[in-house]
């Protein structure tokens, strides 16, 4: 499934999902963007191993809370590339920036959470289509759960969020159907190298057990990988008629049933 000749944004690559989307991508023979925020050498480390790939690519520096720097990238993408065909928005805010309950996370906190997600994801989409021919291809990383439930209080900001940026997916779908852009997100369930590994260790060994007790059907935790790779599969031409959905990747996580024992839902 080569996508030779492509070029790609993906924000927040510097490490984490968004390393594995462009170290896929570059697989695929893709050029990559590399945007980090804080990290330059963790952006570095990425880009070499795009170029170990046999890919190529350019870091940029851009916090897309700031609508400036969300110029200034595309900008650059611009001049570094000419055209963009895939767009995939992945930045997020550290997790002390935004992680408070409904009851006392600060106007700030909120702020920061929505500019990360629901208004970068618009101006960016805004900026980046003009760069695309028919056919591009825009992907938003999510995470369906934390817009659908309210159990976990302090991911309030960043849930409702994201589930404003899934709207927007939608709206922008329908929008751009006719020059066969599509425009969709992907839900990973819980992935290593990722948020899971800001949690102290005890958390971590918590959520491990979790799911591989059986809450994750598959038995395991994804990987960056797996993300990266969910994300080539919406890139390729194939995907075409796939747009404005909201995609779980999480090894049946989503499927299981929270009112219901996990011994009775194993059969």
């Amino acid at each position: 499934m080569a996508h030779d000749g492509k070029h790609a944004l993906v924000t927040g690559s510097s490490r984490g999902i968004g390393r594995g989307i462009a170290l896929k991508l570059a697989e695929q023979g893709v050029e990559v963007a590399i945007n980090y925020r804080k990290n330059e050498s963790a952006a570095k480390d990425t880009l070499a191993k795009v170029q170990q790939r046999g890919a190529d690519g350019f870091i940029v520096q851009a916090d897309v809370c700031r609508p400036d720097d969300i110029t200034r990238m595309l900008a650059r993408v611009k001049g570094e590339f000419g055209t963009l065909e895939i767009f995939v928005s992945n930045a997020r805010p550290d997790v002390p920036e935004f992680y408070q309950g409904p009851m006392s996370i600060t106007v700030e906190q909120w702020d920061c959470a929505m500019n990360s997600q629901a208004k970068a994801f618009l101006l960016s989409v805004r900026a980046a289509v003009p760069l695309m021919g028919d056919g591009g291809r825009i992907i938003a990383i999510t995470y369906a759960p934390g817009g659908r439930t309210g159990s976990w209080q302090p991911w309030v900001g960043m849930g409702a969020a994201k589930s404003a940026m899934e709207s927007l997916c939608r709206y922008f779908a329908a929008a751009l159907a006719k020059r066969g852009i599509t425009v969709n997100a992907l839900s990973p369930g819980w992935i290593e190298d990722s948020v899971l590994n800001t949690l102290p260790d005890a958390a971590q060994d918590m959520i491990r057990k979790w799911h591989q007790g059986g809450w994750t059907p598959m038995g395991r935790l994804g990987t960056p990988a797996d993300i990266g790779n969910a994300v080539s599969l919406l890139c390729s031409k194939e995907a075409g008629w796939i747009t404005g959905q909201t995609i779980a990747v999480d090894g049946g996580l989503s499927l299981m049933d929270a009112g219901l024992p996990l011994e009775i839902q194993r059969g």
